[in-house]
């Protein structure tokens, strides 16, 4: 990026040779393009892009340098997660958003809340990402903001040290602008739907697409019953169509995430077409469920038929139309899924599971690397799973199978609070904790996210304030347990007015209307309570 000083000899330049009558400040004009660095989502959707495939190169290199991110149902969320980066951990690097499918239909719909069943408008999952991307670039400005104050007080004062200072902080600037994996379930129609619905996402700034090989108009939440997975040739050719928007786009390195449901999904609409044994159809068709048949006898009115293993299938039918897949086949599925899905342009894999447990996820992987040897996944750290209740019961398992004495546990009531102080739950969270980590190892997790994490933040938090404020405590409820909390722990946001971008609109003030603006920030802005 030019530096500071840079951009202000280009304006100077610019006004010296054309804008002699605009009335403008070479200055403000670098400040004003700074905290405007882009211009459009195409813009986040190409600088992000080349972000993380450098962070699946390093993962490559180093299974260590996984990468993380939460999902987020509104653009403050977002803003909130990376300033809250920024301040704790100094850099954003390896920290990504999740667009979630279940929270846009649970939270963002004109219908109301939805269940994850893609009832809700697709255009929401467009406007989304811009509004997180909107928010995003406002917490630049905001931030960049505070570095010019601090930059004009110090010409003030004539601190030439301060001055070398702050510039320094503005030219090494670090956006808040990071990649955002966006959920585009199962595409939201047919193929046609998948691309014009995936050129909106990009056009928004989204450099990652994760999509879901379920049957659009039957398409269940990764964690509920009645999944409906397609034949590869129709997932493929959803994958192509978000390959042919980023590159329309000009997203060259934009990256295509395929998930695969089939562990938990055990029917299908459709029989694959086949055309010689062997082939992705035929291999699909050989998980069916069904009876294979000797005469025309064994065959019922309505009955389908199918050639596979050289014998014929019938098939099992339900009376909705679909058909079943064998018992115990997901987990092969899955397998044949990931592989298709990365032969033929996927860039990450989703394997949707029914637990956290590093052994399952690891023997998948496992064998699509005898394959695809680089294969990585995208994995998510559900709220759906019962994650004390499951790493109890793996820790109790392996005690098990340890000889130790389990005569005071009871596996089925492992969740009880009076388990907490035991060394049994003591090993568990130690398990919970390192789980990332763990897996990003020995499972091939590239990317660690948590999908509604902050749908149950912001019901925890609201439950705890309404108990207090509504209860006996009152007032004291929200200063005790919100506002002096916000200012111990340094919470830029009980500054609200100054988040919600008071400060900025100050400063356009300034460089439009001189000293004739009439700005907010003045001594009788309550936020001055707050230093």
């Amino acid at each position: 990026m030019p530096t500071y000083q840079a951009d202000i000899d280009a304006a100077t330049s610019l006004i010296e040779t054309q804008g002699s009558t605009w009335g403008v400040s070479a200055e403000n004009v670098a400040r004003m393009k700074a905290q405007n660095r882009f211009q459009s989502g195409l813009d986040i959707a190409r600088y992000t892009a080349k972000i993380m495939r450098e962070d699946m190169a390093s993962y490559d290199a180093d299974p260590a340098k996984y990468t993380q991110s939460l999902g987020c149902w509104h653009g403050f969320i977002g803003q909130q997660k990376l300033i809250a980066i920024k301040k704790h951990l100094t850099e954003t690097k390896g920290k990504y958003l999740y667009l979630s499918g279940w929270m846009v239909a649970a939270l963002r719909s004109d219908f109301g809340p939805l269940p994850d069943q893609s009832m809700h408008e697709k255009t929401v999952v467009a406007g989304l990402i811009e509004e997180l991307y909107t928010f995003l670039r406002q917490a630049d400005a905001r931030e960049l903001g505070g570095y010019f104050r601090e930059l004009d007080a110090a010409k003030e004062a004539g601190d030439s040290a301060k001055i070398a200072e702050v510039q320094a902080k503005i030219d090494g600037f670090q956006t808040h602008v990071v990649p955002i994996i966006a959920d585009i379930d199962a595409g939201f129609g047919n193929e046609e739907a998948t691309y014009l619905l995936a050129k909106k996402m990009i056009e928004a700034g989204a450099c990652c697409i994760q999509i879901e090989n379920q049957v659009s108009d039957e398409k269940q939440c990764g964690h509920q019953d009645g999944k409906v997975t397609v034949p590869h040739a129709d997932f493929l050719a959803k994958i192509r169509a978000v390959r042919y928007a980023f590159l329309e786009l000009g997203v060259d390195d934009g990256v295509i995430v395929a998930r695969t449901d089939s562990l938990g999904a055990g029917l299908t609409k459709q029989i694959a077409v086949t055309n010689e044994p062997g082939d992705l159809g035929d291999q699909y068709n050989s998980f069916l469920d069904g009876d294979y048949v000797n005469s025309a006898d064994d065959i019922a009115n309505g009955d389908v038929v199918v050639k596979a293993n050289g014998k014929l299938l019938k098939p099992k039918r339900l009376a909705s139309g679909l058909f079943q897949f064998k018992k115990g086949s997901g987990e092969d599925r899955v397998v044949l899924d990931c592989i298709t899905s990365m032969q033929h342009g996927a860039d990450l894999l989703w394997i949707e599971t029914e637990k956290p447990h590093v052994g399952q996820i690891a023997g998948m992987v496992n064998r699509i690397r005898e394959v695809i040897p680089n294969a990585k996944l995208v994995y998510n750290n559900s709220p759906s799973f019962n994650w004390t209740l499951n790493f109890r019961q793996q820790v109790f398992d392996a005690w098990s199978e340890q000889g130790k004495d389990l005569s005071g546990f009871d596996r089925a009531k492992l969740m009880s609070a009076d388990y907490d102080n035991t060394d049994l739950a003591k090993e568990a969270d130690e398990k919970i904790r390192t789980f990332q980590q763990d897996a990003a190892r020995e499972a091939g997790i590239f990317h660690h996210l948590i999908t509604l994490p902050t749908y149950h933040t912001a019901a925890l938090s609201t439950d705890n304030l309404a108990k207090e404020y509504f209860g006996d405590q009152g007032m004291l409820g929200y200063v005790a347990k919100v506002q002096r909390q916000e200012i111990r722990q340094g919470i830029a946001c009980v500054k609200h007015q100054n988040m919600a971008g008071s400060d900025i609109g100050d400063d356009h003030k300034e460089y439009f209307s001189g000293d004739a603006a009439l700005k907010a920030s003045g001594k009788d802005n309550t936020m001055n309570q707050f230093g």
